[in-house]
């Protein structure tokens, strides 16, 4: 029975099938196949055995279920597997995990588990920069009124914003790919790093492990890979779920009724908002977005946890990485594919922008009215108390800022009716928004 909603509800197949049972089993047989291989190329082994523990190091031969029934006696996971491989391999199987430690084992299938996780994150990444990059492109002269500590500041552009949220993804592709030289790495060390049960050819073992997997090798270890690199993984899973949250965030602050500049695609024909009021339409992904968040991030504490394990290693950390690793990346996975989804169909309301951006009477333009005095010749401390006093004036009396300016004596004598209304155009106040966009939409 599913108890998990990861099991029935959240993330994608791909994702899933990475974690599943049979498909780590089949990481913990690469693994051994591949060591068996470096054995017989050092001479440790007859190149026969390794030919058939490749061979059947495999699930079509090595079942889940031969391997549960055999860890429910041994209690030890891994040394079940090795147990079911070496039933099957004849012979040869007095070769398997020669050598090895569990979690020689266990942290290198771990890394190929990470590489393929790592190639679905990247390519969502990509995917999701690409529709913000597209939406900035297609809003690079939308003005709205923007905000700063919830109240109405100057004015923004949305493809500004879009442009700032693709460039933050862009840098998690970054961070992604920088972490692999430290995070895809694999071991074969032995049962506290000393490479002593593999004898001379230790490193060379290794190495040879390594190259065939498509992994770097651990520089040095102890009975595992350190986890301050599995920590670095976690956190940045956890970074990017926060910026995720943070574009969710904003679509549920601007989809308020009485903001509503722009809202998740609601489905007209079927689509239920509330199971007792009939006319709302709660930005359901958005929260669901926000919520998982909350959950990738809080793993970033059991993973620095896990870095300071006692001596050579305790087993503290296993346990916790059963559920932190997976969980992770397939709620990542979702969320990842859920904002592109919404932000490829997110609907914008200009008449609201537009009537959000005059709803102050034109007070988000008072800084613009500051800087042209100051190309007046007034000084800019002068010209901000102005400002402050008139705005002051404006909200007191219910009046616009253009009805204050055009009644104050110094403000006449600096601008004329004409030069004021240019600048508290909003059109004519959005700086380098435009060079912006474009110098990232053209990256």
């Amino acid at each position: 029975m599913a108890i998990h909603p990861i099991d029935f509800r959240y993330g994608s197949a791909e994702m899933k099938s990475i974690f599943e049972q049979e498909s780590r089993l089949q990481k913990f047989l690469d693994v051994e196949a591949a060591l068996a291989r470096a054995h017989a190329d050092v001479g440790n082994i007859p190149k026969s055995a390794a030919v058939t523990i490749t061979k059947k190091a495999n699930t079509k031969f090595v079942k889940v279920s031969r391997v549960k029934a055999i860890e429910k006696r041994t209690k030890h996971d891994l040394m079940a597997v090795v147990k079911a491989l070496s039933e099957v391999t004849g012979p040869a199987g007095k070769h398997v995990h020669l050598g090895a430690t569990s979690y020689d084992i266990v942290d290198t299938a771990n890394a190929l588990q990470f590489k393929e996780a790592l190639a679905i994150v990247e390519r969502d990444l990509k995917a999701l920069e690409k529709t913000l990059k597209n939406l900035a492109k297609k809003h690079i002269n939308t003005v709205a009124v923007g905000r700063t500590h919830g109240q109405h500041a100057i004015p923004i552009t949305y493809g500004l914003k879009f442009a700032l949220w693709a460039t933050e993804i862009g840098r998690h592709i970054e961070r992604v790919n920088e972490s692999k030289k430290r995070v895809l790495v694999g071991k074969m060390s032995g049962a506290v790093g000393t490479q002593a049960s593999f004898g001379k050819n230790g490193i060379r073992i290794q190495k040879l492990v390594m190259k065939d997997l498509g992994l770097a090798s651990a520089e040095v270890s102890n009975q595992i890979v350190q986890r301050d690199r599995y920590a670095e993984l976690i956190s940045l899973l956890a970074l990017i779920a926060a910026t995720l949250d943070k574009i969710a965030k904003e679509v549920r602050n601007l989809s308020r009724t009485e903001i509503l500049e722009l809202s998740e695609k609601f489905e007209e024909k079927g689509q239920v908002g509330s199971s007792t009021m009939p006319h709302k339409r709660n930005p359901i992904n958005a929260e669901n977005i926000c919520g998982l968040s909350r959950v990738i991030k809080s793993n970033v504490f059991v993973a620095l946890e896990n870095v300071s394990l006692e001596h050579e290693r305790d087993l503290t950390n296993s346990s916790s990485e059963r559920v932190i690793i997976p969980e992770s990346f397939i709620l990542l996975d979702e969320i990842l594919k859920r904002t592109n989804n919404v932000m490829k169909n997110i609907v914008l309301y200009p008449e609201n922008i537009k009537r959000n951006l005059e709803m102050t009477g034109g007070m988000e333009m008072a800084e613009a009215i500051m800087m042209g005095l100051t190309k007046k010749g007034v000084g800019r401390q002068e010209a901000h108390e102005l400002l402050r006093k008139l705005s002051i004036k404006a909200v007191k009396g219910k009046k616009s800022l253009k009805e204050v300016l055009t009644e104050n004596a110094t403000i006449k004598k600096h601008l004329s009716e004409s030069e004021i209304d240019w600048i508290i155009d909003p059109q004519n106040y959005i700086g380098t928004a435009v060079e912006q966009v474009k110098n990232v939409t053209g990256r």
